[in-house]
C-alpha cells in the first residue's frame, strides 16, 4: 500500500510540473506578442525603452502635421496629444484616408533613439463624436472637460498647449 501511495504522489507532481511548464511557456509566448495601449501622458511619465512595441493613442495635435517625401515614399512627422502632453510621432508610408488634424488615431510601433514614435501602422477613426477612451480620460483628469456639462471640447481648443521641452 505504501508504495501504491508513493507512486500515486510522483504521477501527482510530474502532471504539476508538465502543467506549470505548460503554463509558463504559454505566458512567456503571450507576454512576447502583447502590445500595450498607452496614452501621451503615460509615455511621457513612464519613458517606454527604445525599441518597446506599444500603441499610442490620442489625438493628432492641430498644425503639427508635416510630410517630407523621399524617393516616393512620403515619411509624415505630427504629435499625438491626449490634453496633458503630446508626444512626437514619424510615420513613413501611405497614411489612412480618414486620417486629419483634431482627429483620433492609434499608432503601433515603438519610441526610437531620439525620443520620438516610429509608428509601423497608423489607424485613425471616423466620425467627429469619436474620443479614445484615454484621451476621454485625460481630459477629465486636467479639468478640460466634465460630461455633465455636454460633449468634450473640440481638439482644435485644447491640443495646442506648450509641453516642457517639446520645441513647439
Amino acid at each position: 500500500m505504501r508504495g501504491a501511495k508513493k507512486r500515486r504522489l510522483y504521477l501527482v507532481l510530474a502532471i504539476g510540473l508538465c502543467l506549470s511548464a505548460a503554463v509558463g511557456l504559454s505566458l512567456a509566448a503571450f507576454s512576447s506578442t502583447l502590445t500595450f495601449f498607452l496614452s501621451p501622458r503615460a509615455v511621457v511619465a513612464k519613458h517606454p525603452a527604445p525599441g518597446m512595441n506599444f500603441r499610442l493613442g490620442g489625438i493628432v495635435q492641430v498644425g503639427t502635421v508635416k510630410t517630407v517625401i523621399n524617393a516616393g515614399t512620403p515619411t509624415t512627422s505630427f504629435r499625438v496629444t491626449d490634453g496633458q502632453a503630446s508626444v512626437p510621432v514619424v510615420y513613413t508610408g501611405l497614411l489612412p484616408d480618414l486620417f486629419r488634424e483634431g482627429q483620433g488615431i492609434v499608432a503601433i510601433g515603438a519610441m526610437n533613439a531620439s525620443g520620438q514614435f516610429a509608428a509601423d501602422e497608423v489607424l485613425a477613426k471616423h466620425g467627429s463624436t469619436y474620443m479614445p477612451k484615454d484621451v476621454e480620460e485625460s481630459l477629465k483628469n486636467a479639468g478640460k472637460w466634465n460630461p455633465a456639462f455636454g460633449p468634450a471640447p473640440a481638439a482644435d481648443t485644447w491640443n495646442t498647449m506648450k509641453v516642457k521641452g517639446s520645441g513647439s
